[in-house]
């Protein structure tokens, strides 16, 4: 398996992955330039991107193909965005979720009233509607030294 940066070109087979698993892609396309995708023999399995607001960004669009799940590949994904996030000096990374909140609490975010997200995330297209209104916000702080230690392998 491999993670990649994102290009144009793996724009049809992203939409189809996060269709497949009923995810938004309302805003996706905007913020391609900020995806990473996993892939196998060429084919792409996984994807996850971010929405970068500053001092915080919003994690989204985290699937993995069914074939691929339980090997490491939603991990290898979020790990990815996590450090490349503290690289550039994000110091919180945010999310919404209605179907993974104990993967995500196993990578170190907290559960958090959606009222107490950073307003600039608030204008992305999941909090205007994306996502519905029963997901659960979460969030995570970053230190780039932080990442890899809160993040199991």
């Amino acid at each position: 398996m491999r993670v990649r940066q994102a290009v144009e070109s793996d724009w049809p087979a992203i939409a189809a992955l996060l269709t497949s698993e009923r995810l938004p892609l309302d805003g996706a396309r905007d913020h391609l330039n900020s995806f990473r995708v996993a892939e196998r023999r060429g084919d792409l399995i996984g994807c996850a991107g971010i929405e970068d607001y500053g001092s915080a960004a919003l994690l989204r669009s985290v699937a993995v193909s069914a074939s691929a799940r339980e090997q490491g590949v939603g991990n290898a994904l979020v790990e990815a965005m996590l450090e490349n996030a503290a690289a550039c000096g994000i110091a919180e990374i945010c999310l919404l979720t209605t179907t993974a909140e104990k993967y995500f609490e196993h990578r170190g975010f907290r559960r958090d009233p959606i009222a107490n997200a950073p307003s600039a995330l608030r204008a992305s297209a999941e909090f205007q509607g994306a996502c519905p209104a029963s997901a659960v916000f979460m969030r995570r702080a970053l230190t780039r030294s932080a990442v890899r230690e809160q993040t199991p392998a």
